[in-house]
């Protein structure tokens, strides 16, 4: 029974050992993983793939892939479901498989990190898990190469850390611990079902000895190679454990904005013009009661502070014709990284079910910072704290946010400064070309009022006061058009304008000033019921120390009549250059529409999407069709081997000629099984006499090799006696079974193996590639030649 208990407690440890080895690589992977529901389920993949091979080790090895496969396509299809189920994703499990299957590469390596557990991001890594648990599992258990068993999971262990690069700890516990499995997977006795049992059983103990001295002596050797190659490379290796490593998402581009979203401010004034297009529909639930106070038609500050802000983008590139989106958005998932939140500021939740109606584009609206999405999938950017729906709105498109909402403390906007530096040069950057009269009022607002707080607050008493809000105005924020609504006369169109040139000027001349800013585009709105196209506007925000972005409102108040900016600002410049223009007196012309505005969006420097796709693709089914043949030449010649080395004499001869029948058959002459073995012999020196003459052209002169397809000629081949001796030897073999010898078993392997060298060289180049790794004599391997 101990004995029992011990073989047993042996032939689970290289079972044990793989599974070990490529959970890890989930283990790794789940580092970057929002939970460990993918971390469970790499491991599930790992155990189910062994443990299929195990039980099927008895099936002939063409059987166990599809058995395997189709288990594999059972576990895959429950964790996507799970996944989805998790992330709460809309739609039936084949649609979420399809999708998944479609864009599990490319998400994979555009997710932000940490990834959420969906079923585009775990797909990859159950299938990989479980290709490389079933290819270890074949050749170390079937096969007995238990090193070459372990390179599926090495390679999936590497992969793993690849993807992570330097998003992550090193991962040096899960490193050793790997290395430590695997030597304990080497260290342990196994069998393999080829063999049967320990081949050196049978020999008397003087050669038994010899036997395990010779291995004893190849392990010394192996290990002291071992030592050499890490007194060379380990020095090598030392040098790079410090370095950083490469993060492949640098190579990959994450979902972009389209055209149309490049700058929604332009879509201000068209918005404007039609002030009953419903776009959404809201539904705000927020844990504060509204303020108390008066109606907001009579307190305009009550009116603002009741009011919802949802942002649809976040512009902070300027260069002078136009302001631009310059966001990088990363697939998320439901739940999305938590921003550092700024002191002493006030932190309210605000919960929203949205209703896409006429709203077109990718951006998705929500109120500033959402913080979970469920309902779409989302690519979001925390910079800006804005989201993109990768796959576009469409009408009907239902989705809830819960958002952080974060107002800073009044009392330290005051003393509070601007950062300055590289960081925020971005957001500081002022293109050349600047008008005159632009930048001289700037200076003339930054004159007056000294803390950045107090500058923010001038710029915007300024534009409040002197300029009057107008639906029909001229979209466009230019240069000349910023100028032509801060200097134009009023009798002309200057001195108005919509959101878009407010939020634009305070922008400019807040940079203008030395202050970081940026132009926000959104909806206000009361937050609940239907959101109008009159609802969008845009406002300036301005970057604090400590305090964050601060938004501000350039807008004047309702029944304010706006002074004659003249009246505060007279540019008098003292001995002007001839070629400076005078202020514009007449309107410029129109800014081109959306559809050609701004440019074409930026260039694209990474690898494509469907490139990227068919590459993955491409790559993976590569990966299956090597390990599948790599399987197949080892299980060939570990049935080679078997034949010609293990067993008794007449075992070993009846196994050399095992392999001439299949080397006929793989050369398309295959022998009957009524055939005896001198027919047979005389069918082999036909075929190769036939071969040789096919391959020289049916020219035999000056090629003693090849001789014409008769009998009395095919006895004259080189080859003939051998096959005729091989042949002698199977007869003898058949009526006295314990006559052979081992030497005349080891002829017996020696004419085989000269035999089928010397046919398969007649063969083309193509049939010689595929000669090693046909699987016709696996599947012949239990039947008994006569």
């Amino acid at each position: 029974m101990v004995t029992l208990a011990v073989r047993v407690l042996r032939a689970a440890v290289l079972p044990l050992a793989l599974i070990g080895l490529t959970a890890l690589a989930g283990v790794v992977l789940g580092r970057v993983y929002a939970g460990n529901l993918l971390t469970w389920l790499v491991i599930g993949a790992a155990g189910g793939s062994v443990l299929v091979s195990v039980a099927a080790r008895r099936l002939p090895s063409w059987l166990v892939a599809p058995v395997s496969v189709a288990a594999m396509a059972g576990w895959t299809l429950w964790s996507l479901r799970l996944a989805a189920t998790r992330a709460e994703l809309p739609g039936g499990l084949l649609e979420v498989s399809a999708d998944a299957a479609r864009n599990g590469i490319p998400r994979l390596l555009t997710a932000m990190i940490p990834v959420e557990p969906t079923p585009d991001t775990v797909l990859v890594p159950v299938v990989a898990a479980w290709l490389a648990g079933l290819t270890g599992a074949e050749v170390a258990l079937r096969t007995g190469r238990v090193l070459l068993g372990y390179l599926p999971a090495a390679g999936l262990y590497a992969a793993a850390l690849y993807v992570v690069g330097p998003n992550a700890e090193p991962a040096v516990g899960s490193t050793v611990v790997f290395v430590a499995v695997a030597a304990l997977g080497l260290a342990t006795p196994t069998r393999t079902a080829a063999g049967g049992g320990d081949p050196s059983a049978e020999l008397t103990p003087g050669v038994r000895a010899a036997v395990r001295l010779r291995l004893a002596t190849s392990a010394a050797l192996g290990v002291a190679l071992v030592v050499g190659l890490v007194a060379l490379l380990g020095p090598v290796v030392a040098e790079q454990v410090d370095g950083r490593p490469v993060d492949p998402r640098r190579y990959v581009e994450p979902p972009q904005v389209q055209t149309l979203d490049e700058n929604p401010l332009i879509r201000i004034s068209g918005w404007a013009l039609h002030p009953e297009q419903k776009l959404l529909d809201v539904s705000t639930e927020r844990p504060e009661a509204p303020p108390a106070g008066p109606p907001p038609e009579a307190d305009p500050a009550a009116d603002t502070a009741r009011s919802v802000r949802i942002r649809l983008a976040v512009l902070s590139d300027y260069d002078g014709v136009t302001w631009r989106v310059g966001a990088t958005y990363r697939n998320a998932g439901r739940i999305l990284p938590a921003a550092a939140v700024a002191r002493d500021s006030t932190v309210r939740t605000v919960r929203q079910q949205i209703s896409v109606a006429e709203l077109s584009g990718r951006l998705l609206p929500a109120v500033a910072t959402p913080r979970e999405v469920s309902g779409a999938r989302v690519a979001y950017d925390p910079a800006s704290g804005t989201l993109i729906r990768p796959e576009g709105l469409t009408p009907g498109l239902r989705y809830a946010v819960t958002s952080a909402e974060e107002r800073p403390d009044q009392n330290l906007l005051a003393s509070a400064n601007v950062p300055a530096g590289d960081e925020v040069a971005r957001v500081l950057r002022v293109p050349d070309g600047v008008p005159d009269p632009m930048r001289r009022l700037a200076t003339q607002l930054a004159e007056e009022n000294g803390a950045p707080f107090a500058r923010a607050s001038a710029i915007e008493q300024f534009l409040a006061e002197h300029y009057r809000v107008v639906a029909d105005a001229p979209s466009g924020h230019a240069y000349p058009n910023l100028g032509f609504f801060l200097f134009g006369p009023r009798n002309g169109g200057g001195q108005e304008g919509t959101s878009e040139q407010f939020a634009a000027a305070f922008a400019v001349l807040g940079r203008l000033s030395g202050l970081p800013t940026r132009v926000v585009v959104g909806f206000r709105t009361s937050g609940q019921g239907p959101v109008l196209a009159g609802d969008a506007y845009a406002w300036p925000e301005v970057l604090f120390d400590g305090l964050g972005w601060v938004s501000f409102d350039p807008l004047p108040r309702p029944d304010n009549e706006p002074r004659p900016v003249e009246e505060d600002f007279r540019p008098t410049p003292e001995d002007p250059p001839p070629s400076e223009a005078p202020a514009p007196t007449a309107e410029p012309s129109a800014s081109p529409e959306p559809a050609a505005a701004a440019d074409a969006p930026p260039g694209n420097d990474g690898v494509s999407m469907p490139v990227l796709v068919a590459g993955g693709s491409g790559g993976l089914l590569l990966v299956v069709v090597g390990a599948l043949l790599l399987t197949l030449l080892a299980m060939r010649r570990s049935l080679t081997r078997s034949r010609l080395v293990r067993g008794d004499p007449g075992q070993r001869i009846a196994g050399a000629w095992r392999e001439v029948t299949d080397a006929l058959r793989l050369a398309g002459r295959p022998v009957g099984d009524d055939l005896a073995a001198t027919e047979v012999a005389g069918h082999a020196r036909q075929t190769l006499a036939d071969a040789r003459l096919a391959r020289s052209g049916g020219d035999a002169v000056g090629d003693p090799g090849a001789v014409a397809p008769t009998g009395d000629t095919a006895a004259a081949d080189p080859s003939g006696p051998a096959v005729d001796e091989l042949a002698a030897l199977l007869n003898r073999v058949g009526f006295a079974p314990d006559a052979a010898t081992p030497d005349q078993a080891a002829r017996a392997a020696e004419v085989a193996t000269a035999y089928v060298t010397t046919l398969r060289s007649t063969r083309p180049w193509w049939r010689r590639l595929l000669w090693s790794v046909h699987p016709t004599p696996l599947r012949r391997a239990r039947r008994s030649p006569r």
